[in-house]
Formats: C-alpha cells, structure tokens, sequence
C-alpha cells in the first residue's frame, strides 16, 4: 500500500510518502513541505498548495491519501488555513479518485508512539525509528505527513474490516426488517 500523508498548513504543508503494509517494515518513498509565502494573497497561496499537492500525486502515485483531520484551536486564523489547506488536499485526491482518510492528530500520535499526547519531538523521533532514518525530518511537519501515513497503513486494514462488518449488519438488518408502510404506530 502506497500512501500519501499530509500534515494540512498554508505556510507549510508537509507532504510524506510511505508504502509497505501492517506488520512489516516501512519505507519513505518521499518527504517534503509545499511552501507559501505568508504575505501572499490567500487565494494565491491555495492554487500554490494544489500545485504542489498534484505535483506529488503525479510523481508517487499513492494508492490512498491520509489527512490531518481539522480540530477545534484557539486560533481561529490557523485553524482556517489549516482546515482551507486540508481541503485543498482531499479535492485533489478525490479528482482522481483516491480514497482519502483523515486522522486526528491524537490517533496518529497514539499510532506512532503509542501514547496520543506524544509532543513533536517524540512523533519525529518515532518516524524516524519507523521508517529506518538517518535523522528526523524537517520540519515537523514533515515528519507529521509521514506519521500520517504511517497511521492510515497500519489502521486501514482494522477500519476495512469494522466497514464492511457495519455494512453486512446493516444489510442483514435491512433484509429482516418487516415492511411497516401504511402502518401507523
């Protein structure tokens, strides 16, 4: 499984390409940061993150792309380039057809580390571990993209498998059901 993480910013967006499966070693195909300069037109600076985020949908080719999910700052400007940026993300997947998972930024902490309240440095250093580095990747971002990743290969196959459980009960459930049209209660 090939998967593209990204960690969602206007500023910086980390972008992290990882492929193997659950239970065996990883490999970082790529890492990066798509770039917008802060003082920039906020319109200009979208159009930048789509550019790059194409840019690497085209050179990797993922199977699935894994984003951030936006949560609740106090931010109120971050957290809407944030969530802008993490837009921009799942419109370029979904344009090709890439399934697209998000991740909370707790899950893929407790994924990495095993603890959901991991700092930065513990996600970095764990990333780095993972996928057999020489150094943890800069910026932070850059290692969360690839956290992302990670997550989404080592949790997709358990969210698979509660999907299709979800939807053979709710079609068994369906098909048992009496019919209750032009009854009344």
């Amino acid at each position: 499984m090939r998967v593209l993480g990204v960690d969602p910013g206007l500023t910086r967006c980390g972008v992290g390409v990882v492929e193997g499966v659950a239970g065996r070693p990883l490999t970082m195909i790529g890492v990066g940061v798509v770039r917008t300069p802060a003082d920039a037109d906020l319109g200009h600076r979208l159009v930048a993150v789509e550019q790059g985020i194409e840019q690497w949908l085209d050179e990797h080719r993922p199977e699935f792309v894994a984003v951030e999910r936006v949560f609740s700052q106090h931010n109120v400007r971050t957290v809407m380039g944030t969530a802008q940026a993490s837009a921009v993300a799942i419109l370029c997947a979904s344009r090709r057809g890439i399934p697209v998972a998000l991740h909370t930024p707790s899950e893929v902490k407790a994924a990495v580390t095993g603890s959901g309240r991991a700092d930065k440095a513990q996600v970095g250093a764990m990333v780095t571990r993972l996928l057999r580095l020489a150094a943890p990747p800069r910026p932070a971002d850059a290692a969360d993209a690839l956290a992302l990743a990670i997550c989404h290969i080592w949790r997709a196959p358990a969210q698979n498998r509660l999907q299709q459980a979800v939807a053979l009960h709710t079609a068994a459930a369906t098909r048992t059901t009496p019919h209750t049209k032009g009854r009344t209660a």
